[in-house]
């Protein structure tokens, strides 16, 4: 088949809301999960290790430490399961897929250093940004007291 006849079908079946996260990123998945006829949502948290694929068949790893022992989990990025990905702490690394990971032990296993801006914030009004920052009065010292010394 033309690959832009099957980039014309799966548009329709891709989700709208595109979460935007990354490679080192703690996040919260929330998924849908059926028990008998009843549905809740279930969370699982932890760090995305790798993501895979494009277009319907894009997918991520999730791994936590969960007493002790290391799980991860394959999420599809288009899955009517997943209900929202929250993303809690944006990492920074220089590595596609993090499976160094699984050799660490303890606090290291989940520790991914947190991303720096390199802008400063927005602000509002630009003309405010500029102008410059007033400066408070100088304050007068105390006059010397004189006293007798006895």
């Amino acid at each position: 088949m033309n690959q832009a006849l099957l980039d014309k079908i799966e548009s329709g079946q891709l989700r709208k809301d595109s979460a935007t996260f990354r490679v080192g990123d703690s996040v919260r998945v929330h998924t849908k999960v059926i028990e008998g006829d009843k549905e809740r949502i279930q969370i699982f948290s932890g760090v995305v290790i790798g993501m895979r694929g494009h277009g319907l068949n894009s997918m991520f790893t999730v791994r936590r430490i969960s007493y002790g022992e290391g799980v991860e989990r394959i999420f599809p990025m288009n899955s009517p399961r997943i209900d929202k990905v929250e993303v809690e702490r944006k990492g920074a690394v220089r590595r596609a897929k993090l499976t160094y990971l699984r050799q660490r032990i303890g606090k290291g296993a989940t520790l991914v250093k947190e991303r720096e801006t390199r802008y400063a914030p927005k602000v509002a009004d630009p003309a405010k940004a500029l102008a410059p920052v007033p400066t408070p009065a100088p304050v007068p010292a105390p006059a010397p007291t004189t006293e007798p010394s006895a």
